[in-house]
């Protein structure tokens, strides 16, 4: 599980195809390596990824057929910047909403606009995992863990303060970016107990 609050940003060293597969090697300055080991998990634009080999600089993970259908991280290119985060301890702090790494869907970019110092932006919202998101509801943004400002039928709108756009990757974002969505783990469990799975 992780909390949503990004403690690096990364980039993509390399990227290797590998049967259907694909293989990252990603630099991970910042991130506290010495602590992290061959088989933990690594939120990677909030895809839970296992390393499989970690140096001083920067470690390794591999993409499955399924975690390349449903995010949109295996079309990063050499370079592209990564959020990065480790996996929550017991006792560890949650500072923003439990995050499982396990992408719903994918979105886009539609507008943004300064509010001051802060930034609106408003994202697509997939008609598989609409339901699931409500104003002042917990949406987890290229593992970013954030608030819903607004939402419509297909689109949401978020705030995002001057920090975040510094100590993650959204300054970057540009209209048509597109971001990995996962929606809050408890609004599934509601919905499931209500009858309203649908398979996602």
């Amino acid at each position: 599980m992780f909390s949503g609050i990004i403690q690096a940003i990364g980039s993509i060293k390399s990227r290797q195809p590998k049967g259907g597969d694909l293989m990252l090697e990603i630099n991970a300055p910042g991130l506290g390596l010495d602590q992290v080991a061959i088989g933990d998990s690594i939120a990677v634009d909030g895809v839970c990824l296992t390393a499989t080999a970690v140096n001083e600089h920067g470690f390794v993970a591999d993409l499955s057929t399924e975690t390349l259908a449903c995010s949109a991280l295996g079309r990063k290119r050499a370079g592209a910047p990564l959020n990065l985060e480790k996996a929550l301890c017991l006792g560890d702090a949650l500072g923003g909403h439990l995050v499982s790494g396990h992408v719903d869907a994918v979105g886009k970019l539609l507008g943004r606009r300064d509010d001051a110092r802060s930034v609106v932006m408003t994202f697509s919202l997939p008609e598989s995992v609409a339901r699931f998101v409500a104003a002042k509801g917990s949406i987890c943004i290229d593992g970013v863990s954030l608030t819903v400002n607004r939402v419509t039928d297909d689109s949401f709108t978020i705030n995002v303060v001057p920090h975040t756009l510094e100590a993650t990757t959204m300054g970057r974002y540009r209209g048509g970016t597109e971001v990995n969505l996962e929606v809050d783990l408890v609004a599934r469990y509601i919905d499931r107990l209500m009858g309203g799975d649908r398979g996602i």
